[in-house]
């Protein structure tokens, strides 16, 4: 499939299973009052720790911590000087299966000599900012699913349903969790096959979600969800192709438009309506909604809210996106140099998507793992046709001191089947093009006339 028809988006409580949900109702002012109270915090996770190592929430870092220098790019976090607590491996897994996910176990089966997890000590020191907190327990009371669960109603900036009666209200807390409200890089993309080749890409990419910005903030019925900017400057053959466009809030009556500047046209073109399973540039090891692990529109799956289980889960890694680690340290075969990665005894909420009868994708379930503090989803096991795992995909967030929340990292998309993976979202070696977060944009950036400056 050409780029052009590709591209879209660049953008177990005690172990029982809850019911998958119909009817949506919110909760009462007495439920919501629970927040931020002795036993939870302001989204709705549990304060305390487990005698199995997930720490106790202290939220006492905001925005800074102690030995921070800077007030934007890279820092090396908090915990910099800690060991590994933990070496998982292909030997050891049986030992801690009940705390892993079925990719994680295949991938240590796979690639017993390449993929291993470090597991660090679990820390749960970040909290949000007082309105992110304020906007959770209004819609706590407000937020509603609605037009069959392809929109909902509340207030944007923060997660709509803090007390997820199902697998709808919990999808849409993935779809819209509190992160930043713009950002910018120059990003690159590795793409390692089984033969140990390698093929680059590089983008320079934007995104605008004026939802998140405190100042902007609106209603998840409001149009516009997110803006989207992407410019090819590697491959070659890829160089000067520009895209733009955005990603509604409610999907009744609407979709993920984009425009695009071809060069070898030099025009701009509205594209045909893409999305769902559409792959992305420059491989197509991933499909446009396995960005952020999910996004998008939830339409072609029946969701089940499975519940609250420990798993042990990317979680603080600001290493991985070091610019003193070049990539030839980086980016191995098989996978992601894995002394780059930090793992965490978390809560995870765990989330399945179901195929719809009658509608295509290439995935017939995904199992999604949003974290219990910030309803990010940091890992996902998606399964083919045949109900066999065939892809597995993770990010590796870092707390943005700029942003006050935390924010995507390297991102690592496995195919088991080709035995290839795209690492993407990768700023290790961009100089002044690491991430900037929340520094001003605007819609203007991201209409079909920037894209046609962009690729002259």
């Amino acid at each position: 499939m050409s780029l052009k028809k590709a591209f879209a988006l660049c953008a177990v409580i005690g172990g029982v299973a809850l019911p998958a949900q119909t009817a949506l109702a919110k909760v009462s002012a007495e439920k919501a009052a629970e927040l931020d109270g002795p036993k939870l915090t302001c989204m709705g996770a549990e304060r305390a720790g487990s005698d199995s190592g997930v720490a106790e929430f202290t939220g006492k870092y905001m925005g800074t911590w102690p030995g921070m220098k800077n007030p934007y790019g890279y820092e090396p976090g908090p915990y910099a000087d800690e060991k590994p607590v933990l070496k998982i491996t292909a030997q050891n897994m049986s030992e801690y299966a009940d705390k892993l996910t079925e990719g994680q176990k295949a991938l240590l089966k796979a690639y017993p000599d390449s993929y291993w997890m470090n597991v660090y000590p679990s820390h749960r020191d970040f909290t949000f900012q007082d309105w992110v907190c304020d906007t959770v327990k209004k819609n706590a009371v407000e937020a509603e699913v609605v037009h069959d669960g392809l929109g909902i109603t509340g207030t944007t900036g923060a997660i709509p349903f803090p007390f997820p009666s199902g697998g709808l209200e919990a999808i849409w807390n993935i779809i819209n969790p509190h992160r930043a409200w713009t950002e910018k890089a120059v990003t690159d993309i590795a793409d390692v096959y089984a033969n140990g080749s390698i093929a680059w890409g590089r983008n320079k990419f934007m995104t605008l979600n004026p939802g998140n910005d405190p100042k902007k903030r609106s209603s998840f019925q409001d149009k516009i969800n997110a803006y989207f900017y992407t410019g090819y400057l590697l491959p070659e053959r890829d160089k000067g192709f520009v895209a733009v466009g955005f990603q509604p809030n409610d999907f009744t009556d609407d979709a993920t438009q984009s425009w695009q500047y071809q060069p070898g046209i030099r025009r701009v073109r509205q594209a045909p309506e893409v999305g769902f399973d559409y792959p992305v540039p420059p491989a197509g090891l991933r499909t446009v909604d396995d960005d952020y692990v999910f996004n998008g529109s939830p339409e072609r799956y029946t969701w089940k809210l499975v519940g609250k289980q420990e798993i042990y889960v990317p979680y603080h890694n600001f290493k991985v996106n070091d610019p003193s680690i070049k990539y030839d340290d980086l980016i191995k075969p098989n996978t992601i140099n894995p002394e780059y990665v930090r793992y965490e005894l978390h809560r995870v909420w765990i989330v399945e998507g179901y195929l719809k009868d009658g509608v295509r994708h290439i995935y017939s379930k995904r199992r999604l793992y949003a974290d219990e503090d910030t309803w990010m989803a940091l890992w996902a096991d998606n399964y083919d046709a045949r109900g066999e795992l065939w892809r597995v995909a993770f990010v590796n967030y870092f707390y943005s001191q700029e942003s006050k929340t935390f924010h995507r990292g390297a991102s690592i998309y496995h195919d088991l089947t080709a035995k290839a993976y795209e690492a993407g979202y990768l700023v290790n070696e961009r100089g002044d093009d690491w991430w900037r977060i929340n520094t001003p944009l605007s819609p203007a950036q991201f209409s079909p006339e920037a894209a046609a400056r962009g690729g002259h």
